[in-house]
């Protein structure tokens, strides 16, 4: 998770979910905010102090469009107490974020998930084994969305 997201999300500055914000005259009834997924080559420096998108060392080649895709975002972020002491708010895209028919020939092993609704804000990196794709379809598929299992929690603990 970017550090910068767990600073943003204290001053409301995400919309994960529909939610109605009594605080906030001109934002009673707000839309879910549009989140994105770019995918970043092997060398690129993509980590937890990124704070926006960036177009440095993404990936790029046919039927890739900078900026990636945009991801199915219908469920909302929850919570739970598992004690008396540790609560956990959890959040999962609800599909599987796909490429289809990409060839990207150059290792890649990143995907940044950000906030485009929001100025490009990052939300969190997630790496994996170096891919290389010829004329085929990238699939990163989601965890469950459960307190032990989302792509991001949070912890009391």
């Amino acid at each position: 998770m970017c550090t910068s997201f767990m600073k943003e999300l204290m001053l409301g500055q995400h919309q994960l979910g529909t939610s109605t914000i009594v605080s906030r005259g001109s934002l009673t009834t707000p839309t879910t905010d549009t989140l994105k997924a770019a995918l970043y080559l092997a060398t690129a420096t993509i980590n937890a102090a990124t704070t926006v998108y960036t177009a440095t060392g993404e990936v790029t080649g046919t039927g890739y469009t900078a900026g990636g895709v945009t991801v199915t975002n219908a469920t909302a972020p929850n919570s739970t107490n598992t004690s008396a002491t540790a609560g956990v708010a959890f959040f999962t895209p609800s599909a599987s974020i796909t490429y289809t028919t990409v060839t990207l020939t150059t290792s890649f092993d990143t995907m940044l998930l950000y906030n485009s609704t929001q100025g490009n804000k990052a939300i969190s990196v997630h790496t994996f084994g170096s891919q290389v794709i010829t004329a085929g379809t990238f699939t990163l598929t989601m965890p469950s969305n459960t307190t032990s299992t989302a792509l991001l929690r949070l912890s009391t603990t």
